[in-house]
C-alpha cells in the first residue's frame, strides 16, 4: 500500500473513530512529548509517576491504571458534618467528595492535567483512571471492549479505591458514557454515594445518526467503512507509519478538525495526537461498534436528584451540541454549559472554564447535600 493510500486510510480512520482523531494510522508504542507544558503528567518512566500511580483489577484480571491524588489545598466547610440518615439518597455521614476522572476514546487520564490540579487544589481528592486498552492500563479480550464492560470497571475502581464516602463523577465523551453504564449497573450504588455527574462533551444515545461534519452521505460511508479500515490498519503498521511520517501535516490538520473548534497551540494538538498514538489501532477499532450502538437514555433516571452538570462544545463534531441539550431535557435540574466554537476536547481547549465549572459544581453538589 503506498503512502497516499495510507493517508486517504487516515482520513477514513479519523472520522470513524470520532475522538481517537487520526486512527487511521498505525503505532505500537507510546510517544512522548518532546516539550512537556507545565502540569502536563510525567512521562511512563519518571519515578514520581511509578510511586504515585497504583493498579485495580477489573473482575475479568484487567489491571486497570489509577492515579490518586489527596487535596493540596484547603477544604471549605460545606456546613455542618451530621449526619443526614434519612434523607432520599440513603446517605448516613457527610465528607469531601473524592472526585472520579474519566476520560474519552482514545485519551487517557492526562487530558485532566489541569482539573486535577485545580480540583485538588481546592481540597477534594482525585481519582483518575486509564480506561482498559488505553494509556497505561492493560488490554482484554477484543469483545471486552464494550461500554457495558468500562461500567463494570468503573464499579471496580470504586470498590478498590473509595470503597466509602461520597464519590463525585466526571466523565468526558466515552467516559461519560462508562458513567451511564455505570448507573444501569450499580445503580444503588450511585443513588447512595454520588453527590454529583458531570458530562463533558458526550451522549446517551443515537451516535449512529453523526456525520462527524462530514454530510449525511459522506457520514454514512464512514459509519460502514470505518472499522473495517482501522482493522486493516492495525495489520499494516509499517506501512501507516511510513505514511504518518510523510503527512505529518494532514495529521496534525485531522486532530485539531476532530478534536477542537478553534484555534490551539500547537503541543496541545501534538499532546492529544500522542495520546491517540499510545492507543492501539485494534483496540479503537474494537470499541467503534459499542460507541455506535450506544443508548442508555433509560438509564439516565438514575441520576435524578443528584447535582448534575453538562458542558458541550458548539462546534464539536464527534457529539454535536444536540446530544448534550438531549441530555440537558432529560435529566431533571441538569446545568447546560454551552460553551461557544468550542470543540470535543473541552479539558484541553478550555482547561480554565471547564475547571472553573467543576469546582462550581462540586460546591453546589456539597450543598445540595448538606441541605438534604
Amino acid at each position: 500500500m503506498s503512502a497516499r493510500r495510507g493517508l486517504i486510510g487516515v482520513g477514513i480512520g479519523v472520522a470513524a473513530a470520532g475522538a481517537a482523531t487520526a486512527a487511521g494510522v498505525a503505532t505500537e508504542r507510546v510517544l512522548r512529548s518532546r516539550r512537556r507544558r507545565v502540569g502536563t503528567p510525567s512521562p511512563p518512566d519518571d519515578p514520581e509517576l511509578e510511586q504515585r500511580g497504583s493498579v485495580v483489577v477489573a473482575d475479568d484480571g484487567v489491571p486497570l491504571y489509577v492515579e490518586i491524588e489527596e487535596p493540596t489545598g484547603a477544604a471549605k466547610d460545606p456546613g455542618s458534618p451530621r449526619g443526614i440518615g434519612g434523607s432520599k439518597r440513603g446517605r448516613t455521614s457527610w465528607g469531601r467528595a473524592t472526585v472520579l476522572l474519566v476520560h474519552g476514546y482514545a485519551h487517557s487520564h492526562a487530558i485532566w492535567a489541569q482539573q486535577r490540579r485545580d480540583i485538588t487544589g481546592a481540597g477534594y481528592r482525585v481519582v483518575c483512571v486509564d480506561l482498559r486498552g488505553h494509556g497505561r492500563s492493560g488490554e482484554g479480550d477484543d469483545a471486552s471492549y464494550t461500554i457495558a464492560q468500562l461500567g463494570r470497571d468503573l464499579a471496580a475502581v470504586i470498590e478498590q479505591t473509595t470503597p466509602t464516602g461520597p464519590i463525585a463523577l466526571v466523565g468526558h465523551s466515552m467516559g461519560g458514557m462508562a458513567l451511564m453504564a455505570l448507573a444501569e449497573q450499580r445503580s444503588q450504588v450511585v443513588r447512595d454515594r454520588v453527590v454529583g455527574v458531570a458530562l463533558i462533551s458526550t451522549s446517551a444515545g443515537g451516535m449512529s445518526e453523526v456525520d462527524f461534519g462530514l454530510g449525511r452521505q459522506l457520514g454514512g460511508v464512514v459509519h460502514r467503512l470505518g472499522p473495517a479500515a482501522v482493522a486493516r490498519a492495525d495489520k499494516r503498521p509499517q506501512t501507516f507509519n511510513a505514511a504518518r511520517l510523510l503527512g505529518r501535516n494532514v495529521e496534525s490538520a485531522l486532530v485539531h478538525r476532530y478534536s477542537f473548534g478553534g484555534p490551539v497551540p500547537k503541543d496541545v494538538i501534538r499532546e492529544v495526537a500522542e495520546m491517540i498514538f499510545g492507543t492501539r489501532l485494534h483496540v479503537i477499532g474494537a470499541f467503534l461498534p459499542t460507541l455506535i450502538e450506544h443508548d442508555r437514555e433509560a438509564a439516565l433516571p438514575v441520576f435524578d436528584g443528584i447535582e448534575t452538570l453538562i458542558v458541550h462544545g458548539t462546534r464539536d463534531r464527534m457529539t454535536p451540541i444536540a446530544h448534550g441539550e438531549r441530555l440537558a431535557r432529560s435529566l431533571q435540574g441538569a446545568e447546560l454549559v454551552v460553551v461557544k466554537g468550542a470543540g470535543h476536547v473541552l479539558p484541553l481547549e478550555s482547561p480554565e472554564l471547564v475547571s472553573a465549572e467543576l469546582l462550581a459544581f462540586l460546591e453546589r453538589a456539597e450543598r445540595s447535600v448538606v441541605d438534604r
